[in-house]
């Protein structure tokens, strides 16, 4: 590989040999001028990796070089030499977009740290984000065998996901792999605590509504606990609060966008657990309305739309927050809206200052599982968000160049409080198992309902009496079955075009901790 190329821009050059040695013998070639109008020849003339411009040279100045340069090489790293401290000279340098700034006099190491940090810091860090991991892998392993109880399994998450973003830009095929398959290990072992400990959470919750539980609650919090853990106690003192739910929202796609929300907000993360299914009429129905599936269907009949219903499952919303609302006997007024193109969350952003006579006010925004949609649907899409880092790096985009990142800033402005969360996640199906139902099973292929379901896989968990878990049933016979990790469910007919149609796409609906374990923001804005 041939040896990085410097130029160094110095009226003073000669005095600096010392300098020029030292970079050459650590195998730079550095070629030297005395001002800039050669500095920009030279650019011309010759690639060059990285130039050192001093700021005070004959003729034209550096600021001006540097202009000059940035036009004939925009991407050019320029690191701004100077004597000078005064703030406007280096106010001036970072808005001429430059990669570093040093003082004279200049030690030799502070120049090799500012070349390592602009032309090696992404070998450089891989290099320790291999070695890191590689230490974290047995620990992690440790973890997930040893994990217990739910906060075990967030901890554990949280360290997946966090070597998952670490490990998105490697070039090392084998670590990504590696991490691959320690999160399908994890989701294996999460799918057996689910087996084991779902139904005793739903019991709890269950007791918990009809108002027969008296001991230490041991279940996590859970979708029908968001009003009542985040919401309603910031309400009932005094502040104003956004509630918004982006469906399909993972902790990696939050942590993705959290440093554009920075800029705002302070932000603490939770972690809850979502509902089963995993699936935006049971999840989201049930954190607005405060209730289990069942529960909405028996009380409020009207307002629960059956899975075989060709209406749409969350046209309800607004009156289901208003009953939770009456049934805590919570007199505030509040206002709901439901953002499915940019024009309306562009109007919803104009109109923010009106919305201020609400203590509450509630945004669903459905872009993510819109894209989730598109992606199985329309090749571009798909090929745009071919990979996990892809569909993240698709998250951050649509927040940054859409309307909603404008939402939060206002909503910073005027001082609300926002907590930000999702009815589910989503993961990423590779693995189809074969299911036999009749004719009005439901579509989705992460969870099915509906009697006689034959599975043929020992992994899925099955559910045979609903009332007992919260879950609405359409006769006597009806059953769950829930796919978890990365399987999805398919009828023999069919099965081979299925199989290739739905591959590698993201779902939601079953048991992973994709799905189940879901942010809980809440954003306090930066005064």
């Amino acid at each position: 590989m041939a040896n990085p190329q410097i130029l160094w821009a110095d009226d003073e050059i000669d005095l600096l040999k010392p300098h020029v040695m030292f970079l050459q013998q650590r195998g730079y070639d550095v070629v030297t001028v005395t001002n800039g109008q050669d500095a920009l020849e030279k650019v011309r003339q010759q690639t060059f990796d990285l130039v050192f411009l001093d700021e005070n040279m004959p003729g034209i100045s550096g600021l001006e070089t540097l202009q000059s340069i940035k036009e004939l090489q925009p991407a050019l790293p320029v690191v701004m030499v100077t004597k000078s401290e005064e703030e406007n000279i280096m106010d001036q340098a970072i808005g001429g977009k430059i990669a570093d700034y040093l003082i004279k006099p200049v030690l030799p190491s502070q120049m090799l740290l500012s070349i390592k940090k602009n032309l090696h810091a992404r070998e450089i860090t891989q290099q320790r984000q291999t070695s890191d991991y590689q230490q974290e892998f047995g620990k992690l392993s440790m973890s997930i065998d040893m994990a217990q109880s739910f906060d075990d399994w967030v901890d554990v998450y949280k360290r997946l996901v966090y070597w998952e973003l670490e490990l998105a830009q490697s070039d090392d095929a084998g670590l990504s792999q590696m991490l691959l398959m320690q999160k399908q290990e994890a989701n294996h072992a999460f799918a057996k605590f689910v087996k084991r400990n779902y139904e005793g959470w739903m019991k709890e919750k269950m007791a918990l509504q009809n108002g027969l539980f008296s001991g230490k609650e041991t279940a996590p919090t859970m979708s029908t606990d968001i009003f009542k853990s985040h919401v309603f106690p910031a309400l009932d003192n005094g502040e104003k609060i956004f509630l918004v739910v982006i469906d399909n929202f993972r902790l990696d796609q939050w942590r993705t966008i959290q440093p554009l929300l920075s800029e705002y907000f302070t932000s603490k993360e939770e972690v809850y657990c979502a509902i089963l299914p995993t699936a935006t009429q049971y999840a989201r129905n049930a954190i607005f309305s405060g209730l289990m599936p069942d529960k909405i269907a028996q009380m409020f009949p009207d307002l629960w739309v059956d899975e075989d219903s060709e209406e749409g499952k969350n046209l309800n919303e607004a009156p289901l927050i208003q009953t939770q609302l009456d049934r805590y006997r919570k007199h505030y007024s509040f206002s709901y809206h439901k953002v499915n193109e940019s024009a309306f969350g562009e109007r919803l952003a104009g109109q923010l200052k009106s919305l201020n006579q609400h203590p509450l006010n509630v945004v669903v925004l459905n872009f993510i599982d819109m894209l989730s949609h598109a992606r199985t649907e329309s090749k571009v899409v798909s090929e745009l968000a071919h990979t996990e880092s892809a569909y993240r790096a698709l998250t951050k985009t649509w927040l940054e160049h859409s309307f909603t990142l404008d939402l939060f800033r206002r909503m910073a402005e005027m001082g609300y409080k926002v907590v930000l969360t999702t009815d589910h996640g989503t993961i990423r199906v590779d693995n189809a198992i074969k299911i036999i139902g009749d004719k009005n099973v439901n579509t989705n292929l992460r969870y099915k309902l509906g009697k006689n379901l034959n599975c043929s896989s020992k992994s899925v968990y099955e559910i045979t009496r609903p009332k007992d878990f919260g879950l609405p049933v359409l006769n006597l016979s009806t059953s769950y079955v829930f796919a978890t990790g990365r399987d999805f469910l398919a009828y023999p007919n069919n099965y081979n075009y299925y199989v290739q149609y739905y591959k590698d796409t993201f779902q939601h609906g079953g048991i992973s901790l994709e799905e189940m374990l879901i942010p809980l923001i809440t954003l306090e804005p930066k005064k």
